[in-house]
């Protein structure tokens, strides 16, 4: 971990011309981010940046290093395992996309003689059926069109993230016993 003592003797050496910056091709210095710095980029972005933006900002805050071969190689390597860590999450999104599709939870709700429910049925009551069935989702995840408040079956769409949708079937049932 770089202390802000080291970052300020390194920043002095770079203004000095201990350590030269990289030139960029619009005559800037080139950098990697190490932070993600909203207006300039992502965390891992070699980004091009006026020299002093880069001594008196950037360097000594810690939020971008010097954009060499060595920390381009590491980015790309740390890129590699990102993508490969998001492709396997995917993977696990969709089967469990796959597996609530096949799923069907009942709720009891009081309703009267009509069907009609003396209150409604919401995502929160969603989620607590399918975590009796063992899948733990939150209720923003649970897509309602509008509130459930009549007896019968409805089609829900469960968001999980990175685009993935799959749909629950929903029986909304009288109590029992009442």
């Amino acid at each position: 971990m770089t202390t802000p003592i080291r970052k300020r003797r390194i920043a002095q050496a770079q203004r000095r011309g201990g350590c030269r910056l990289p030139q960029g091709p619009n005559g800037g210095v080139q950098l990697l981010l190490i932070q993600t710095i909203d207006h300039l980029g992502k965390q891992g972005d070699i980004v091009e940046v006026k020299l002093g933006y880069a001594n008196n900002f950037l360097i000594p805050q810690g939020l971008a290093t010097i954009a060499t071969e060595h920390h381009k190689r590491m980015v790309e390597k740390h890129r590699a395992k990102l993508a490969e860590i998001q492709k396997k999450r995917l993977i696990g999104l969709q089967s469990l996309a796959d597996e609530i599709r096949t799923k069907r939870v009942s709720i009891e709700a009081n309703a009267n003689e009509e069907g009609h429910l003396y209150g409604s049925v919401g995502p929160e009551e969603i989620v607590k059926a399918l975590r009796n069935e063992g899948i733990v989702l939150t209720a923003d995840q649970v897509r309602l069109s509008g509130p459930i408040k009549e007896l019968a079956l409805y089609t829900v769409r469960i968001y999980l993230g990175q685009g993935i949708e799959s749909e629950l079937k929903v029986w909304v049932v009288p109590m029992s016993g009442g």
